[in-house]
């Protein structure tokens, strides 16, 4: 037995009877089979918002292979709201009909099918990120590239090289919120029972919040009452619209790493108030609100911030970030560092990442393999 393994058989002996990755997690009504998550992923593969084929397989998949919760893509809640002209949107009734498609199937393997719904804000109007020549090419689209004018709480770019955003007024403001709360009634037509407000990646909410961002005088700008005012709002806006019986959580940059930006502290207290207005999850990630900006990259970077939001605000929080390894994510739980474990780029390289995960640590799960495959191993 090598050294790995035999710390896997340590730990997961330890662990079995106790609080693990492969727990149940009841949230209001409804009830996670592990604590394992799809963070959302954007794919770039729609037309006009819609869903295809590719997503109900892509999303389909990650259900099938075990995950307990399987949220998509971030959604745009107008068509000016999105990353790109190629992401998915839930800003036209007939957009309901796939994605009924794509919930149901989740649901049928066991999983809770979420959304991630979202405004790209001044980061909108982009190339898809293998349309560029580079990672480092300057993507922000013309409108002669289909592209649109982008918005964001103050004139001033995310990027020095990309389009100067028009600065939000208050009515607009309105519309906007107006239009995530129509957005999260197509929700419930689509069969989604968890529901997540993207207020994170320098995107329409979290640039409202950051000081970085952020350089209005009226009451959506200032002091960190005002900068929150957007999102705490929105959240409550939704709260509302969203059946009772089914969780909401709110994706957060914790941090903007930056002497000057918004801190975990803030995050801290942007978390209570959220709390108070029945959000019952915080996301934990962080940075990504002003280009060029630098910040720690290693494995597991960001679990710090869900364990001290968690442990602060007395709110369950998801842990996401360069989590890829069984023993990792399950110390994460058993530790109560998050309630949830967040995988993006991990459940690209395998779908059935929880399935390996439970035979590696050797936990007891409700997950199996599919009927249409366990004869055949």
């Amino acid at each position: 037995m090598t050294s790995e393994q035999t710390t896997l058989a340590q730990a997961s002996q330890a662990v079995t009877e106790k609080l693990n990755l492969f727990s149940p997690l009841k949230i209001r009504d409804i009830t996670l089979r592990n604590r394992i998550g799809v963070s959302p992923m954007c794919q770039y593969s729609s037309v006009d918002g819609f869903a295809d084929d590719w997503h109900l397989v892509h999303l389909g998949s990650r259900a099938v292979g075990g995950a307990g919760l399987v949220i998509c893509e971030a959604t745009g809640v107008e068509a000016i709201g999105r990353i790109t002209p190629d992401d998915l949107g839930i800003y036209k009734d007939e957009h309901i009909e796939m994605l009924k498609r794509i919930t149901t199937f989740i649901e049928q393997f066991g999983a809770v099918p979420g959304i991630q719904l979202a405004h790209a804000g001044r980061k909108a109007s982009t190339l898809s990120p293998w349309k560029a020549e580079s990672r480092h090419a300057k993507v922000d689209l013309t409108r002669e590239q289909g592209g649109w004018e982008v918005v964001g709480p103050s004139p001033v770019p995310f990027n020095p090289e990309w389009a100067k955003p028009h600065e939000l007024s208050i009515p607009e403001i309105k519309e906007i919120q107006e239009k995530f709360r129509i957005a999260t009634q197509r929700a419930i037509k689509a069969g989604f029972k968890w529901l997540e407000l993207h207020a994170a990646h320098g995107y329409l909410l979290n640039s409202f919040y950051s000081p970085l961002a952020n350089f209005r005088t009226d009451e959506y700008g200032g002091s960190f009452e005002n900068r929150i005012r957007f999102v705490v709002e929105t959240a409550s806006l939704l709260r509302k619209e969203w059946p009772a019986e089914y969780p909401m959580s709110v994706r957060i940059s914790a941090t903007d790493w930056v002497e000057g930006g918004w801190t975990i502290d803030d995050s801290v207290e942007l978390s209570k108030i959220l709390k108070a207005e029945g959000v019952d999850v915080i996301d934990c990630s962080s940075g990504s609100v002003r280009s060029g900006d630098r910040y720690p990259y290693a494995p597991g970077f960001q679990v710090p911030l869900a364990e001290k939001v968690r442990a602060e605000a007395n709110i369950k929080t998801a842990a996401v970030g360069l989590i890829t390894e069984p023993l990792q994510a399950n110390e994460i739980i058993q530790k109560e560092q998050a309630d949830i474990v967040l995988l993006a780029r991990e459940m690209m390289r395998d779908p059935y990442w929880p399935l390996r995960a439970a035979q590696a640590l050797n936990l007891p799960t409700t997950v199996a393999l599919p009927r249409r495959y366990s004869y055949a191993l």
